[in-house]
């Protein structure tokens, strides 16, 4: 049986950007919010992490996020 490569469609596989810290949700008003992927311990539930009116614009701020936690 052949070996996936790094660069294969191996479905475990996943991508730098698929391992972010977030998720943004299409809203019924049309907007996007951001979420958590960890769950709150107290709550039991997902973090809002900000409202946007589009996704590009809730993916830059995940991305600004993202950044300064790293700089």
């Amino acid at each position: 049986m052949p070996i996936a490569s790094a660069e294969g469609s191996c479905p475990t596989r996943r991508t730098r950007a698929s391992f972010s810290r977030f998720s943004a949700r299409k809203l019924k008003s049309g907007g996007y919010r951001l979420y958590s992927r960890k769950v709150n311990p107290k709550t039991g539930r997902r973090r809002n992490l900000g409202t946007f009116n589009t996704r590009a614009a809730a993916e830059k701020h995940e991305r600004a996020v993202q950044y300064f936690k790293r700089h």
